[in-house]
């Protein structure tokens, strides 16, 4: 989830049956959900395909139509003539039909009138805000882009994710939870790098001053000529594809020359743009009331944890490893905010840092995390052209493709964590960073990405880190931050000793003195063995100094590099951090998309709304409704709410006169699974959402059946085994 620098960033303990009822209910519906997916996410070589039908299908239709005016002109027979023209009719029909395919393939829609993408993600949205899931931001005084508020069902929908993010991870690994403030002092931030590579490139219209963020426009540019210009060669969308894949890795240089190349213009006013130039996404403010000092609205949540590294430590009695986690904002200052809840300027993260001894980045639980099997996209895949492919995570680790034990058994949590919310694990993918996407520092790196309508979004990173953050607030601050390993006999030990002569880097460098000695300080036994090698034998070496982002020459005077022996009693070392850091916002939202489908009303004269949410994530757990207005009814409904209030469960409950199928539609809207219908004053119904199956209970036992549901305990199946079946005919007359 980081930006800057190179663009970087068990068995549960509820057992297996915490997935029965999320499998339960999303089996009634796979059919549809599959058939959707298809025909929204084709694949790349239909596309391929048909383009180059459709080319060869062009061909013929020109070559015909030559035929035809030559016929026409050399006088030839009629029935001749005639014939040509039905041939040329005919392949343009061939033509309309290769091109209606090639539409459908990609727009994602079906040639059967099922939804595209956008008219999917436009329902979606046109729900979400209608039952105010959430809303634009000041909406009164037109709003703000990239600022949305959460209303009643959204905020119960993020209080539910952010209580099970607390309760799998905080809870179930023992992290150390802190809470920070979102104001950051400069030096901070300056340290960890956000101030000076925090940047996007922004390119501006030359006559208005509009700012637009330079990546996208080509972005749109790309995916506006793949999905509406029919008439491109494969080899051209194979090139704008090409250009889509390589965005992230491209300079202010090429990332203008392709704008120019493309003739790619402001969208509003078809002005010519400027150059790309960077841009800090950070919202700049001052700390008290001189101005004196300055600070910035925190990016990120994790260097709050960074800087409490001694303390937590101590907390921790001075042992390793261990995690600290947090939930808070943070803010970006987004140049052109777009796609709702995808890119914002304020939201929520979740994060974690877990530190690890560099030398021993095994885990103890990876065992119950290990046969977890699903989409792994391993960059040799990525650089071949090929797709994500399912991977057994042990296998993953044990071939090297993830580095480390702690880092897969992470990305195994991360899985868990998001099939249990209710994320389709058929569009869950981890995809790893490809070398030029990662830091210098950084040894391995992971996204779970979820497929969406706007294609596959990162919603979680998972970073191996290595020890570039303590370091990076150590050298600033003085203060050491560091672990030890206390031996219980002392070790005489072999030590690579290197000595930058300060004096020297000094006058060669001058300015940059400290970025060459940190560099020189930094290299890995390897490295600095082969510049002494390099220094003996011929004097000087060059040497890529990465904050500086060039090369010096490092002459012998600069450095002295031995190796001693040492007696030591310990060990002190600067810990490694694997990092999992979720954008809780983006997760929401592909929820919302992976949970919404429609199905026809009784009268099949309508398409109702739902939100097939597990009952872990719905804002509301359980309606009650009193089959018609009936005081006897109410009275028992009143007294179920109570009972549902007493063992913690959210509900709504609804007297209206309102027919009890409209509101059984009104919930599923809601996402709610279950619903309690009062038609006598000794038993009611309980209905559940998808199925629209409902059982009969006594009213006693009504609150305790939904109870052990919705915390997991039982499942539906269970249950519908269990109780009497109430036909629905009669009530659920939607």
């Amino acid at each position: 989830m980081r930006c800057f620098l190179l663009i970087a960033l068990s068995k549960h303990s509820f057992g297996h049956n915490f997935l029965s009822p999320l499998n339960t209910l999303r089996s009634t519906h796979s059919t549809l959900s599959h058939a959707f997916t298809r025909r929204l996410y084709p694949t790349i070589q239909m596309e391929e395909t048909l383009r180059k039908a459709l080319a060869e299908k062009q061909s013929a239709v020109d070559s015909q139509g030559n035929a035809v005016r030559a016929l026409k002109a050399a006088k030839a027979a009629k029935a001749d003539v005639d014939a040509a023209i039905e041939a040329l009719n005919g392949l343009k029909l061939e033509k309309a039909s290769i091109e209606k395919q090639l539409q459908a393939a990609v727009s994602g829609g079906g040639g059967d009138g099922s939804l595209n993408r956008e008219a999917f993600r436009q329902t979606v949205n046109n729900t979400l805000e209608r039952r105010l899931f959430y809303i634009p931001s000041f909406k009164i005084y037109r709003g703000v882009a990239g600022l949305y508020d959460y209303g009643p069902p959204g905020c119960a929908v993020k209080s539910n994710v952010l209580g099970f993010w607390r309760q799998h991870f905080v809870l179930e690994e023992n992290m150390l939870e802190v809470d920070c403030p979102c104001v950051t002092p400069e030096v901070v931030l300056k340290a960890s790098g956000h101030v000076d590579k925090f940047t996007d490139l922004m390119v501006k219209d030359e006559k208005t001053g509009t700012c637009y963020r330079a990546d996208h426009l080509l972005k749109d540019f790309c995916n506006e000529k793949l999905q509406k210009d029919l008439s491109i060669t494969a080899e051209k969308a194979a090139e704008l594809k090409h250009v889509l894949a390589v965005l992230d890795d491209l300079s202010s240089e090429e990332l203008g020359a392709k704008i120019k190349e493309y003739g790619i213009t402001a969208p509003d006013t078809k002005n010519p743009l400027s150059d790309p130039y960077p841009f800090n996404l950070m919202f700049q403010t001052s700390i008290g009331p001189s101005g004196l000092s300055p600070g910035y609205m925190r990016p990120e949540t994790a260097q709050g944890i960074f800087v409490n590294f001694k303390d937590l430590y101590y907390y921790n009695g001075n042992k390793l490893p261990f995690a600290a986690a947090q939930i808070g904002q943070a803010f970006r200052n987004e140049i052109s905010p777009r796609q709702g809840l995808l890119r914002v300027r304020e939201f929520t993260l979740a994060e974690i840092e877990h530190f690890v001894d560099p030398e021993n980045k095994s885990h103890p639980k990876f065992s119950e995390v290990a046969n977890l099997e699903f989409l792994m996209f391993p960059r040799e895949e990525q650089m071949s052209g090929h797709s994500a492919k399912k991977i057994p995570l042990g296998e993953a680790v044990s071939r090297g493709i993830v580095n480390n034990e702690t880092l897969g058994y992470f990305i195994g949590r991360v899985y868990l964590f998001l099939t249990r919310l209710g994320i389709d694990e058929d569009r869950l993918r981890f995809r790893q960073h490809l070398a030029n996407e990662m830091a210098h520092y950084a040894a391995d790196c992971w996204d779970a990405e979820i497929e969406s309508s706007y294609g596959w979004i990162e919603c979680v990173g998972i970073a191996d880190r290595s020890a570039y953050d303590l370091r990076a607030h150590t050298d600033k601050s003085g203060v050491a931050l560091v672990a030890q390993e206390k031996f219980l006999e002392p070790r005489e030990v072999e030590k690579l000793v290197i000595n930058p002569v300060k004096k020297e880097l000094g006058l060669a460098f001058k300015g940059n003195q400290r970025m060459v000695v940190e560099a020189l300080e930094a290299m890995n036994e390897k490295e600095a063995l082969e510049m002494k090698a390099t220094l003996e034998s011929k004097g000087e070496t060059e040497f890529l100094v990465c904050t500086l982002g060039k090369n010096v020459t490092i002459t012998k005077s600069m450095v002295t590099i031995s190796k001693e022996i040492k007696k030591e009693h310990q060990r002190v070392f600067t810990p490694s951090v694997i990092e999992p850091s979720f954008g809780i916002g983006r997760i929401i939202y592909c929820l919302y998309e992976h949970s919404f489908y429609t199905r026809p009303s009784k009268a099949g004269d309508e398409q109702l709304n739902v939100f097939r949410f597990p009952p872990l994530v719905a804002p509301i757990k359980c309606t009650v409704f009193p089959l018609v207005q009936n005081q006897q009814y109410e009275e028992v409904a009143k007294v179920i709410s109570q009972s549902l209030t007493t063992a913690g469960i959210s509900h709504k409950i609804d007297i209206t006169g309102t027919s009890i199928g409209k509101r059984y539609a009104r919930t599923d809207e809601l996402g709610v699974p279950f619903a309690i219908t009062v038609d006598s004053t000794s038993s009611v119904t309980i209905r559940e959402r998808d199925s629209k199956d409902q059982i009969r209970v006594d009213v006693e036992q009504a609150a305790s059946v939904i109870k052990g549901v919705t915390d997991g305990r039982t499942t539906w199946a269970d249950v519908w085994s269990t109780f009497p079946h109430q036909s629905s005919a009669s009530a659920d007359d939607e």
